[in-house]
């Protein structure tokens, strides 16, 4: 029997036992090797093999007992919502509520992921090959793009209440501390002088509500048409200064580097933001009238289909429309469809004068076609503000 076995053949037979047998048997076979060389290493190993084959075993065996416990620690399934850039404080408390209520009616625990950005980079992401399992996106026709995709089907709006839109929120505007450029109106931000931060409606679904907003508010002005309307939202994208890919990144803009008089915002930013900073430093203005804004929420069929989510992203979205969801949107200031619910927190929700965008634009596709896409009426707009 050879009493000197090979330095190459024992690092080879440790790995091969850790990465191709269970791991309880794995320890069992680490300590064997250890003692087959160990009992070996003063016949013809020098020192330095010595200490190089003790270190090797030692970080095998820890390495080992990490990835069992790891093992023994894991979700038993695992869950992504893909959402908008302002939903982030919102899901982190929903998933873990949603989390403990699952479990407890299941025996199954879900590890949560998220993830955030512009509404529409999201939605392209999701065509792109992100294997969301259900998104919650700013709004529907982000959701259209992913149907066109063949990954949601067709109808999704009818699945849940509400057209798929368990809460809603409105377009503010946040002013510096005092509103010292005196803005009250979607007319002030035409005015000289006002510099506007607002996201890039081609990248985000708050900035695309921001639009149709200020497009809206043009309309209803005695005389107003389109033609004055497109003049209107020219004057005010004549006056944004700064023009990031997302809410939070706007946000940052204003609020963290001080830049802009005015941000357009949700609602439910301004109010997190207002919370999180104090009073001191900013103010919120309701303006005359605003759309209604419905963020939209849907399962991802085709990647439920494949990884046995289904049950679960039904029961997700379901708990959206419970009564602890509706609270818990209330609570990160989203207007909850849940009326009782609504009214116990009507003291941080002013009433709003609001017009739909179907009343106005005749829903979601039509707008997108004529303000949004590739050469349409944003496009003028801003490059001939350049």
């Amino acid at each position: 029997m050879n009493k000197n076995p090979n330095k190459k053949q024992i690092f080879k037979e440790i790995f091969s036992d850790f990465l191709n047998k269970p791991h309880s048997c794995v320890n069992l076979r680490f300590i064997s090797i250890f003692h087959i060389f160990s009992t070996n290493l003063d016949n013809g190993l020098n020192a330095v093999m010595k200490t190089q084959l003790k270190s090797l075993v030692g970080a095998a065996l820890l390495f080992s007992s990490l990835a069992f416990g790891t093992s023994a620690q894991a979700a038993d399934r695992e869950f992504l919502n893909v959402s908008y850039d302002a939903t982030r404080e919102f899901y982190d408390e929903f998933n873990k509520s949603f989390g403990q209520y699952w479990q407890s009616k299941t025996g199954l625990s879900v590890a949560f992921k998220q993830s955030h950005g512009g509404s529409g980079k999201q939605a392209r992401s999701v065509v792109d090959g992100l294997k969301g399992d259900v998104v919650t996106l700013a709004l529907a026709n982000d959701i259209e793009e992913i149907v066109k995709s063949g990954q949601i089907q067709p109808g999704w709006q009818k699945e849940f209440k509400h057209n798929s839109a368990p809460y809603t929120s409105a377009i503010v505007f946040m002013v510096r501390k005092g509103n010292p450029k005196g803005i009250k109106d979607w007319s002030d931000l035409t005015k000289p002088g006002v510099q506007i931060i607002t996201p890039n409606p081609k990248t985000g679904g708050l900035p695309r509500w921001v639009y149709l907003s200020a497009w809206g508010y043009a309309l209803k002005q005695p005389g107003g048409n389109e033609a004055k309307a497109k003049e209107f939202v020219g004057k005010m994208y004549h006056n944004v200064k700064v023009m990031d890919s997302a809410a939070r990144a706007s946000m940052t803009t204003f609020a963290e580097r001080g830049i802009g008089d005015v941000l357009l915002t949700w609602e439910n930013e301004a109010l997190v933001t207002q919370k999180a900073l104090g009073k001191g430093k900013f103010d919120i203005v309701y303006p005359s009238m605003t759309i209604l804004t419905e963020p939209s929420v849907a399962i991802v069929d085709k990647t439920v289909e494949k990884n046995g989510n289904k049950w679960l992203a039904q029961g997700y979205i379901n708990y959206l429309y419970s009564p602890l969801g509706q609270d818990m949107a209330a609570r990160h200031f989203y207007r909850p469809r849940n009326a009782e619910i609504l009214a116990k927190y009507s003291h941080q929700f002013p009433k709003l004068n609001t017009f739909t965008i179907d009343e106005v634009f005749g829903g979601w596709a039509k707008a997108q076609q004529t303000h949004f896409v590739n050469g349409a009426i944003f496009d003028q707009i801003y490059n001939s503000k350049r």
